[in-house]
């Protein structure tokens, strides 16, 4: 993705696709984040789009921060974020969330000033193709959305129930 440094869409599907077989055939964990940025176009319509871009930059950057070196993350849509942790479970997944979010609001944010993260995550389960693993997880951020922003909600199965983790912010 030429805004963010990230991986693009096309990459991001390419890699999930790859990473679900990889993970099924081996009975490896593999856990995936959705997130994107709470509020964003109220942050467009007040600093501007341009101002909005570093915005997106700027998150990805310190999203990259917080990774593991095995991590994919890709930039999917406008403030849409995706990250594969390959052997990673749901709880490892949450916690990788933790720190995304203390990477990304801790301190003001481009022009935007503080600004924070809602994200969903799915465990791949035995009957998920790439696409019903993806849209476990992006339901999931939609849910966190729904209950109030600044939240990690956990998509239904895997080794844990699921369950919405709020956020200071």
């Amino acid at each position: 993705d030429g805004l963010t440094g990230l991986h693009n869409r096309r990459y991001f599907h390419e890699q999930l696709a790859r990473e679900v077989a990889r993970a099924q055939r081996y009975g490896r964990d593999l856990a995936l984040v959705v997130f994107d940025l709470d509020d964003f176009k109220s942050i467009n319509d007040r600093i501007g789009h341009l101002a909005g871009d570093a915005v997106l930059a700027e998150t990805a950057e310190r999203a990259r921060g917080v990774l593991r070196s095995a991590d994919i993350a890709c930039r999917v849509g406008g403030d849409e974020f995706a990250v594969l942790l390959p052997e990673a479970s749901g709880r490892e997944a949450e916690l990788l969330c933790g720190r995304l979010h203390r990477a990304v609001s801790s301190s003001a944010v481009a022009e935007a000033g503080n600004v924070s993260v809602s994200a969903g995550i799915a465990e791949l389960q035995a009957d998920d193709d790439p696409n019903t693993f993806f849209e476990r997880a992006d339901q999931a951020l939609y849910r966190a959305k729904e209950r109030g922003k600044s939240q990690v909600v956990r998509a239904p199965g895997g080794n844990a129930p699921s369950n919405a983790t709020r956020r200071p912010g």
